[in-house]
């Protein structure tokens, strides 16, 4: 089960939310603004597994609260609660190191699955067993230590996110192959993801402003036009 921080300032949303969570097993804080959520970050209570941030709330947002967040922390899951007209919201949010987003209304059930999945990627105590010799994957000029979560480029870490290190996993383990945005969801989001598949545009994007020398102009994560991305080196 995971330890949440939830921020929403909808008080029927949030009670809702809070109880679900807390009868599925989950630890819930909550509170209603990010300044509340920024209080108890800067007052040391940073163990939480996951974070539930609305982007519309009083005085500073929830896209900035997410871009707080995951400047002080690669590890924690960050899912984005959106209406429908905040499109652009979403996309911005993804891009700043959420994980995720899911579009209210939305049922109890999509969100624990959401949830579920995203802890199965970010949980620590619960990574997956390397074989001896595999748990360190080089491409050109990256190494990947599956073991540590570190990825870096020469001689220099490149910090990641849970989402990210897969999708750099996925990369490495199929070097020069052309993967479809579908294959990209299924490997990291898993099969059964809700979400838009613009998720991995966005990721891609993210990930070639810390790998690539000039992100406009990519030379190891290619855009395959009409059909996806492959990595080359």
């Amino acid at each position: 089960m995971a330890r949440i921080l939830l921020v929403e300032d909808e008080d029927s949303i949030g009670e809702v939310i809070e109880l679900n969570l807390t009868l599925a097993g989950h630890s819930v804080v909550r509170v209603s603004s990010a300044e509340a959520a920024q209080d108890i970050w800067e007052g040391g209570d940073t163990a939480f597994d996951i974070a539930l941030l609305d982007i519309m709330l009083p005085g500073m947002s929830g896209i900035d609260l997410c871009d707080y967040i995951r400047n002080h922390s690669d590890d924690i899951g960050i899912i984005m609660l959106s209406a429908k007209s905040q499109e652009q919201d979403k996309v911005i949010a993804l891009s700043t190191g959420a994980d995720d987003y899911i579009t209210k209304p939305f049922g109890v059930n999509e969100l624990q699955a959401r949830i579920s999945a995203l802890m199965r990627r970010i949980r620590k105590d619960d990574k997956k067993s390397v074989p001896l010799g595999e748990d360190i994957l080089a491409s050109g000029p990256f190494t990947l230590n599956i073991a540590s979560r570190v990825l870096m480029k020469n001689d220099t870490v490149i910090d990641l996110t849970s989402v990210e290190f897969s999708i750099m996993e996925l990369f490495f383990r199929n070097e020069g192959v052309a993967l479809t945005r579908e294959k990209i969801l299924e490997g990291v989001w898993g099969e059964n993801y809700y979400g838009d598949i613009k998720i991995v545009d966005v990721n891609i994007r993210r990930l070639r402003m810390k790998i690539e020398e000039d992100p406009s102009g990519p030379e190891f994560i290619v855009t395959v036009w009409g059909f996806g991305y492959r990595w080359t080196v």
